[in-house]
């Protein structure tokens, strides 16, 4: 259950948070704007808002394991270790002492995202991948594992240093990763109550290509979970049993924005709708769900005895309850300056400051009393998102 909120967030005290049998974080697939994410946890844990289950998309499936791999007092610290790491080289502090005149300046700060983002394409990020000597022949047979223009293998290692997979197979909290099997076109998932979690199955959900191979788990090859659904929300709403859910959905890409007015934009505004279109498809269907399920649960308490058996009732009966679910979206709207290569632009600069806008937007609904009440409208189920309030 969410603990007690005490600490004082945005110059607001945090409500104590009520009994929710399940309190989930979302964490979606993006990249470099995964520091986000880390921010959003950074605020839940000041808050005392710990999650019992956990579950990720691709770099959302490393910031998962991060979390769920280490004690909660050690939890920020592997993140901002994770994250400080990927942003390490001395090329990456590029525009850091110039960053206060940038700020304000649009191009300069584009021209110097652009640069670091040439820089990544060109070196790699340090502790997560490194370019292929000599680049792949798009036209040549090659081995699956090693099909694509990066090697992954400093990923394992730090994946290994940085968390410990024995507690996630514990079970002392829940724990899942999405992909996509290259074979199949299919959806799966790997959860610690069905599959003992390793390095792999996380390497797996972000196995992006071109750029990364397939991941290779149980003889079977995997791309990464955000070519199907960039959300794992679908997974965790539609578990079993059903109970209280108080979920943090944290997306890296917003599916509304501005209509674009020159390629490179059309490019970024068809990857947001891209990566970002799952999350409100999963919370309408669901919202429809639950009235049925709660119109159900009605009608049967008013049904004749007589009419109360039969399989097709106890079809019915089995989807009918009266669990209740707050989502509370926390969305990164990205700046005008990030552009098409947002994703990749691990510079230290833009580290922090996806990590200071994901705090800030958490802390930002933390502070809304609403969110910790249990939905009581006929759906049992409400939304919140307070990501664009100033």
């Amino acid at each position: 259950m969410a603990r007690a909120a005490a600490d004082k967030i945005g110059g607001r005290r945090t409500p104590a948070s009520p009994r929710f049998e399940r309190v989930a974080l979302l964490l979606q697939g993006g990249g470099a704007l995964g520091a986000y994410q880390g921010g959003v946890y950074q605020a839940l844990a000041e808050a005392d808002v710990l999650p019992t289950w956990i579950a990720g998309i691709s770099i959302g499936a490393v910031n998962s394991a991060i979390i769920a791999g280490n004690a909660p007092e050690e939890r920020v610290a592997r993140l901002r270790e994770f994250w400080q790491a990927v942003s390490s080289s001395p090329l990456a502090v590029l525009g850091t002492p110039f960053s206060a005149a940038i700020s304000s300046d649009n191009q300069a700060h584009r021209l110097i995202n652009q640069l670091q983002a040439l820089r990544i394409a060109l070196l790699g990020a340090p502790t997560f991948f490194t370019p292929r000597f000599p680049p792949p022949n798009p036209w040549a047979p090659q081995d699956t594992k090693t099909l694509s223009f990066y090697d992954v293998s400093p990923l394992y290692a730090t994946l290994e240093r940085l968390v410990d997979f024995d507690r996630i197979n514990s079970g002392e909290i829940g724990f899942s990763v999405g992909a996509t099997n290259v074979q199949t076109g299919d959806f799966a998932y790997f959860d610690n109550k069905t599959h003992k979690i390793e390095a792999r199955h996380i390497v797996a959900s972000g196995s992006l290509p071109p750029g990364f191979p397939a991941t290779e788990v149980d003889g079977e090859y995997y791309w990464d979970g955000g070519l199907v659904s960039n959300t794992p929300l679908m997974w965790v709403l539609d578990s079993a049993p059903r109970t209280d859910t108080l979920a943090f959905q944290v997306d890296l890409w917003s599916s509304s924005g501005e209509p674009p007015h020159d390629l490179t934009q059309a490019d970024v505004r068809q990857k947001e709708i891209q990566f970002a279109s799952r999350t409100r498809f999963v919370t309408d269907h669901f919202r429809k769900q639950q009235k049925l399920r709660h119109a159900f649960r009605h009608l049967f308490e008013r049904l004749p005895q007589r009419l109360r058996e039969g399989r097709d009732i106890d079809i019915l009966r089995q989807e009918a309850d009266e669990s209740a679910y707050n989502i509370v979206e926390l969305i990164y709207h990205s700046k005008t300056y990030e552009g098409i290569a947002k994703d990749y632009e691990f510079s230290r600069l833009t580290m922090e400051e996806h990590w200071r806008s994901g705090y800030e937007n958490a802390a930002r609904a933390l502070a809304h009393p609403e969110i910790f009440r249990r939905a009581d409208n006929p759906e049992r189920f409400q939304t919140f998102d307070f990501s664009r309030e100033t």
